[in-house]
């Protein structure tokens, strides 16, 4: 599942952008109060060669664009955009030119950590500010700017509108590159959930504030595995109509699935983007629009579906059919027509009325891909020429190989005939063909085959092709962890050359259609998974659009296999993984603990987790819990408890769960947390060996638990979080652990080595009959504290793990601060300073002893319950499980 999410989707099929001259980033000056305020951000102007000289003097007259880089990215990531603008500037000599400003958030990790998130927004508003004010002079002078946001800097952006003071007629246009928009893909911190939450909730109730901000969102597709492309799409709001959430891959002129970076830089979606900003000036301003329709539409034109015509804001209804051309008749329901070099132009003319009532459709491709019109519509019935008509172009669709258009008759009864116009052709060879079919005959319905059924059995239709399209309906397609295989086998009675097939996957439900180009003959596998499911209130069905050869016969099989199922559960859930993994360890050490109360010993990791690990202990309850939420008498019981809701209920209301997800993630936990315990089990054997050859072995002496100089290392230890950072305090304790834990498996390797020795030095002073047993009873016991050591110490990493991220971000940021603030650990870190300096010191003969034993024994198991059902949307909260099960064991040594 892991190797088929990265590797094995789809190839690279972008371009790279290259520049022609030398990029330049001119760095913008800022008030001395905003620099002093973010010592670590900067604003820059992107330039190249003559245009970045020219700009030194920061006397701008363009429209200003502004890129916020996302997680750990660079300002330079603007340079795509900024070199395709200029030179779609210099072929219209510059009449209107783009700015193209961005801002250095010195590659901050803010997916992972929060707690700059408000930073970030509160110093983009700022910049706007800088931005505005250095057009002040102008003649058109820009009144908002224009965002671009890449990754989290999509979610910056959206951002602004939750400030204060933020005017929202400052930004009218925000487009999102790959911006997980739903929900934080990893959160590590509540600073990041709350972020989303206010963000979310902002949009939402303040909707009727958004219609004049238009708003894009680009997904990448199934080749991003940072970012699912379910998590991309902007809520539906019935107040703000004019946001618009896309796949790359459904992009015209794209059709392209893009990874997280090279949504950044592929030339196909650049371009696509350039062209839209292009078509969004007002000829009157100089500046984007401040027309919400104009903007909406040009968006549509551009990323939604492409009539292969130049974008016009109001184009002409009726057109005249100019120029001395032939005027040819054709009666046929079904029409090809192939030219070359022809000089000679050429209308032809179909008509209607005796095709209407035998057919409910006609359908008309051409391959040429040029911008003219080329269908029309006519209602002089009487003249076997169309002087004046309507231009039926811009209801076409642009595909990669053909401009195609489908037009239902019953919504035209004013039409006498349709007219195919045919331009001279010197040098160029294209073919057209039009058809008229009833909707029944070219609409197939396949069922998809069972999600369990494992590629053991399969679906499948046979198309005899006399036409030039077929439409597949895929039925009882419609949620997240269906994913198939789609394999299209295509032969023709002749071998003679073919205009290449065209498939496409039809979502009707949101833009993230997929496109794919097969020669003829040939077999062709198409993956179908979705992005999201089907909302409840829509009954469409998706679709697989088969634009086909005339003469062929097609096979189309679906098939599901094990691999696809994983591939939609990892891509939807690898996530959670951590919480599974950290449950199944929290059970076994449960079962140790319980283990060592009942026969005084301490089994091993390996055999107490496949004997503890039983997910039907554990799954149940959390799935009877979401069902019960269902009930508004439960939902309110449960609210007067102050408790927050399940994860697996959000999620459920997202479409993104059903029960036995659970499940298949749970055994995924089980599995890694048993060879991760191998592997970490053997590794610190050899690194004890090592130890043990470097350093001369001590015989460890038996302490209290609790000593002035480990008071002092404590308060230390505290000292450090509290003064720089939590998460750096707890990994320095972690370090302290597995050295102590190393020697305690030094001392056992030196114990057991003695007594298998057994010097008569040694033996003189002690009865023979007494000595080997008390030295068998110390090694079992330091086996027993071994093996609770070593538990302790796995469910101690996943917390030094989950915290790691914002000590990453200390170390990065540490020549700007020493402090981090916020620090999501700070507080719990002195405790887990605590804790970990008592157990490292601790024995099991401590524990068997204890009247809290019962207790700490059967607590891990409600905790795992707990973690399941409220950390799988909120990681931040798995550490603070494991902690209050240590703690309960700290308190077993005590009392």
């Amino acid at each position: 599942g892991v190797r088929d999410v990265l590797f094995l989707y789809e190839e690279n099929r972008c371009s790279m952008t290259y520049m022609y001259e030398y990029p330049e980033y001119l760095k913008i000056k800022l008030p001395k109060k905003t620099a002093r305020r973010y010592p670590a951000y900067e604003l820059y102007l992107y330039g190249e060669g003559n245009y970045a000289e020219e700009n030194k003097n920061l006397l701008l007259t363009g429209i200003p664009v502004l890129f916020l880089p996302g997680n750990a990215g660079s300002y330079k990531q603007v340079r795509s955009l900024g070199s395709i603008a200029l030179r779609k500037a210099e072929d219209v000599d510059f009449k209107y030119h783009f700015n193209f400003f961005s801002v250095n958030f010195n590659e901050e990790l803010v997916a992972l950590y929060g707690g700059s998130l408000q930073r970030q927004t509160k110093f983009v508003h700022e910049c706007i500010k800088v931005i505005l004010q250095l057009y002040k002079d102008g003649e058109f002078a820009p009144t908002s700017v224009a965002i671009v946001g890449h990754s989290m800097g999509g979610l910056v952006a959206r951002a602004l509108l939750t400030l204060k003071n933020f005017k929202p007629e400052l930004i009218n246009l925000l487009i999102t590159q790959a911006t997980p928009h739903v929900a934080p893909v990893m959160p590590l911190d509540r600073y990041l959930t709350d972020f989303y939450a206010a963000v979310n909730n902002h949009w939402i109730l303040k909707a009727q504030d958004l219609r004049n901000l238009t708003t894009l969102s680009v997904a990448g597709g199934f080749r991003d595995y940072q970012v699912r492309s379910g998590l991309t799409f902007l809520p539906r709001l019935s107040q703000h109509d004019s946001a618009l959430s896309v796949v790359s891959s459904a992009v015209p002129r794209a059709w392209a699935s893009t990874d997280h970076l090279s949504i950044v830089w592929c030339k196909e979606l650049i371009l696509a983007t350039i062209r839209a900003f292009f078509d969004l000036i007002d000829e009157n301003t100089r500046q984007i629009t401040e027309d919400p329709k104009k903007r909406t539409s040009v968006l549509n034109h551009h990323f939604v579906r492409h009539p292969a015509k130049i974008f016009e804001e109001n184009p002409e209804v009726f057109t005249e059919l100019t120029g001395i051309f032939m005027w040819i008749t054709v009666k046929a329901s079904k029409w090809t027509y192939s030219v070359y070099n022809d000089s000679d132009g050429k209308y032809f003319t179909f008509p209607l009325a005796s095709h209407r009532k035998s057919y409910s459709h006609v359908y008309c491709e051409n391959s040429m891909l040029d911008t003219s019109s080329w269908i029309y519509g006519c209602m002089n019935s009487n003249l076997s020429m169309c002087l004046e008509a309507t231009d039926l172009s811009w209801r076409a669709e642009l595909l990669p190989t053909t401009k195609v258009v489908m037009l239902k008759l019953q919504d035209y009864p004013s039409f006498s005939h349709i007219v195919i116009q045919v331009p001279p052709a010197a040098g160029n060879k294209y073919t057209l063909g039009c058809e008229f079919f009833k909707e029944d005959s070219r609409t197939v319905p396949l069922p998809v085959t069972h999600l369990f059924s494992f590629g053991l059995s399969s679906s499948k239709i046979l198309l005899n092709s006399s036409g030039l399209i077929y439409n597949v309906q895929l039925q009882h397609f419609n949620q997240i962890y269906q994913a198939f295989k789609i394999y299209i086998e295509s032969h023709c009675q002749s071998l003679k050359e073919r205009k290449p097939n065209v498939y496409r996957l039809h979502i009707p439900w949101s833009h993230e259609d997929s496109i794919i180009v097969a020669k003829v003959p040939s077999l062709t596998e198409i993956s179908a998974k979705l992005h999201i499911a089907q909302p409840q209130n829509d009954s469409r069905v998706p679709e697989l659009n088969i634009y086909s050869s005339a003469d062929c016969q097609y096979e189309v099989k679906i098939k599901s296999y094990p691999s696809t199922l994983v591939f939609q559960i990892i891509r939807f859930h690898a996530g959670t993984f951590p919480v599974y993994i950290v449950s199944n360890i929290l059970l076994t050490y449960g079962g140790q603990l319980s283990t060592l109360r009942s026969t005084g010993q301490c089994s091993d990791f390996s055999l107490e987790l496949v004997r503890t690990a039983q997910p039907y202990k554990v799954e149940p309850l959390i799935s009877i819990v979401v069902f019960l939420q269902g009930f508004n008498w439960f939902r309110e019981i449960w609210e007067s408890l102050s408790l927050p809701e399940v994860d697996a209920a959000v999620l459920s209301r997202q479409d993104a769960w059903f029960p036995l997800v659970s499940l298949i993630l749970f055994l995924f936990g089980t599995g890694i947390a048993y060879w991760s315990g191998v592997f970490f089990s053997t590794s610190l054997r050899l690194f004890s060996s090592l130890w043990l050859t470097l350093i001369r072995p001590t015989v460890l002496q038996k302490d209290r638990l609790i000593t002035p100089r480990r008071v002092c290392a404590v308060l230390a230890l505290a000292l450090v979080s509290w003064t720089t950072c939590g998460a750096f305090a707890v990994f320095l304790i972690y370090l302290q652990y597995l050295f102590k834990d190393s020697d305690h498996s030094k001392e056992t390797s030196q114990n057991s080595s003695i007594q298998t020795v057994k010097p008569q030095s040694s033996m003189d002073s002690v009865p023979e009959a007494t000595q080997p047993l008390s030295k068998s009873t110390a090694i079992a016991e330091a086996v027993n504290s071994l093996k609770m050591h070593f538990t302790i110490l796995n469910l101690f990493m996943w917390i030094v793990l989950l915290n790691l991220p914002s000590f990453i971000y200390w170390l990065k940021n540490i020549r700007y601060s020493v402090r981090l603030d916020p620090d999501p650990c700070r507080s719990t870190a002195i405790i887990i300073i605590c804790i970990s300096e008592i157990l490292m010191n601790s024995s099991t003969s401590e524990v068997k002893t204890s009247k809290l034993l019962k207790i700490a024994a059967k607590v891990p198991l409600p905790l795992s319950v707990a973690m399941l059902a409220f950390g799988q949307m909120h990681l931040y909260r798995v550490p603070h499980f494991v902690t209050f099960s240590l703690l309960l064991h700290v308190l077993c040594c005590v009392v």
